[in-house]
């Protein structure tokens, strides 16, 4: 059977998960409802966070798809996924353009040569123009360094949603075929690769599986690898050794399929080696030379995971001690190669990931699983190099009405973001801008205030640059709860007016909690549980009615934007709340002397 093996690529929200849903159900290998996004967040943020494989069968020939995530944070899963296939389709939104991370996915795919099919979604969008979405691409595929080849790219437009490609925007269409039929007709044959000489395997992912351990993801290059067969691995560096092959999964559909043996070409899971890494090549041959080494980027920010010693300590979560939360990140390691994870401290474990939501992400897994525990602020990672200073740069895109654009510039210079480019489309206008990672830790809630949520805002990692100095960012004070009990209607009222509450009434508080922030910038102590005091004869005081605010809900990835850099967001089960590390004003006191 002929094989295709494709790579779906795109900036968040560009539809690449809606398409292949699509493309499954048409070829009858899922039911209406079955989504790739099968993880519990991901339904619930609408993005792909985990890479996944999929296989249907079309006129006879199988083809891979492996649907890759969209945000920036999980590059990394991306990077791998390209060195595996034979070519991509790169989903570009017709009303949008290309984004950042439409920029990034391409540039890795150029580099690697390969020819990228470009399918211009959401064609039915008001507003959108697919015919400059297509001069878009190719000016993105002309900047980039794409070759002759290259840059001849296929042009597919579709529907996602509606299950609807076609070759020429006037083309009467109902189904997916003529993508499909692009697919067979630019993407090379991978079974034509010789499956007679000894076989070679590469896995570009992880899986883990509590009876079968590790479980590696990956492509046969060359030969055929069968069941309980002797193999050697090697590390890109030529350091060999010996394992045994216990299980192959083949996917069909979304489902994986355990088979006794997979040819050349093909992408299949195996289990039996459970020290298998990203990058290694396992082999049949001792002498055979190792497939190139896979490169995954470095994290850029930095966080402490700690045991949660708060007074609410244990009271919501099941795992909560130190060898706990130490054996979960072990675990997280085995397949999140973007991680890195500190072990040294006993009872504080560095975490190092690509982004906030990266970090964000793990967190919320493991508070759903029932662990509590408390984090550190994210700084970013900084470099040495030559004796020089680096830190993390980013490139920023920003889509947002034409009234909001003198702010945001206002606020990301004084963040250290230089303006590269501006460009006026309508009542809207796109802003794109360097600068270091610093300066976006924080500023994304204050975004979405600026540009009263219509704002669209996008970032991706660039390089290492030199340090960019101080970066002054608008003081945001705590308010610190100084008493413990539950919180009432009549203190909240009076304190609203100071600030912005994360808390509503009856929440239980205790000291050294942060119930809100304030407006000038400063640290405020206050008493959240006071009430309105009464006499025999009435209350004293006029009767007032209270109007509380709904409070600005405190998620994982708010928290670790508005955090400062004495507290610690508390994580459990069934709450987020902010403290400050030394919870007494005596103990915050001395700690300032030292």
């Amino acid at each position: 059977m002929e094989i295709r093996n494709i790579a779906i690529i795109a900036h968040v929200d560009h539809g690449k998960t809606t398409l292949t849903d699509a493309i499954l159900r048409q070829s009858g290998a899922v039911a209406n409802g079955v989504s790739m996004d099968s993880n519990a967040l991901e339904q619930e943020r609408g993005i792909t966070i985990y890479s996944k494989n999929a296989s249907v069968v079309y006129k006879g020939v199988k083809i891979n798809i492996v649907d890759t995530p969209g945000h920036a944070d999980f590059g990394s899963e991306v990077e791998r996924v390209l060195r595996a296939i034979d070519s991509v389709l790169l989903i570009v939104d017709a009303q949008e353009g290309p984004m950042p991370q439409t920029r990034f996915v391409l540039k890795k795919s150029l580099e690697l040569g390969l020819r990228p099919i470009v399918v211009i979604n959401k064609i039915d969008k008001p507003a959108a123009d697919p015919a400059h979405s297509e001069e878009q691409v190719l000016e993105l595929f002309l900047e980039l360094g794409a070759t002759d080849e290259q840059a001849d790219f296929p042009i597919v437009y579709a529907i996602g949603r509606e299950g609807i490609a076609k070759r020429k925007l006037t083309d009467e269409s109902k189904d997916l075929t003529p993508l499909l039929d692009v697919i067979l007709e630019h993407v090379k044959n991978a079974a034509a690769a010789d499956s007679a000489v000894p076989f070679r395997f590469q896995p570009f992912n992880l899986a883990y599986d509590n009876f079968l351990g590790r479980l590696a993801v990956g492509r046969v290059y060359e030969g055929t690898l069968s069941t309980n067969q002797n193999v050697f691995v090697k590390k890109p560096n030529g350091e060999s050794r010996v394992g045994k092959i216990i299980k192959i999964f083949i996917f069909e559909g979304v489902e994986k399929k355990e088979t006794n043996e997979v040819t050349a070409g093909d992408i299949a899971m195996i289990a039996g080696l459970s020290d298998i890494d990203i990058g290694e090549t396992v082999m049949s041959d001792a002498g055979s030379e190792p497939l190139p080494a896979i490169a995954v980027d470095e994290p850029t920010i930095t966080l402490n995971f700690l045991v949660n010693n708060s007074p609410f300590a244990g009271r919501e979560g099941k795992f909560v001690t130190s060898r706990q939360i130490r054996e979960r990140l072990e675990r997280e390691l085995q397949v999140n190669v973007g991680l890195r994870v500190d072990f040294g401290a006993q009872d504080t474990f560095r975490v190092s990931g690509r982004g906030e939501l990266h970090v964000a992400i793990l967190i919320e897994n493991m508070r759903r699983e029932g662990y509590e525990l408390q984090v550190s602020q994210p700084q970013v990672i900084l470099r040495e190099v030559s004796g020089v200073t680096h830190e993390p740069f980013e490139e920023v895109v920003i889509d947002t009405p034409s009234e909001f654009q003198g702010s945001i510039i206002e606020r990301l210079g004084v963040r250290g973001f230089v303006l590269r480019d501006m460009r006026a489309h309508d009542k809207s206008v796109r802003i794109i801008f360097e600068g270091p990672t610093r300066g976006l830790l924080g500023y994304r809630s204050q975004f979405v205030i600026d540009t009263k949520g219509e704002g669209i805002m996008s970032s991706r990692f660039i390089e290492f640059r030199s340090y960019a100095g101080e970066i002054k960012k608008r003081a945001v004070g705590s308010m610190i709860s100084m008493a413990s009990g539950k919180a009432l209607g009549y203190s909240l009222w009076s304190l609203q007016e100071r600030g912005v509450l994360y808390i509503n009434p009856a929440v239980e508080v205790y000291e050294g909690m942060v119930i809100g922030n304030t407006s000038k910038g400063e640290e405020m102590s206050v008493n959240p549980t006071k009430g309105k005091q009464l006499s025999n004869v009435r209350s004293s005081g006029t009767d007032e009615a209270i109007n509380l605010v709904p409070p600005f809900e405190l998620t994982i990835e708010r928290g670790l934007e508005t955090m400062a850099e004495d507290e610690y967001l508390e994580v459990t089960p069934k709450s987020v709340r902010l403290r400050k590390q030394y919870l007494t004003e005596n103990d915050r006191s001395k700690a300032k002397r030292v």
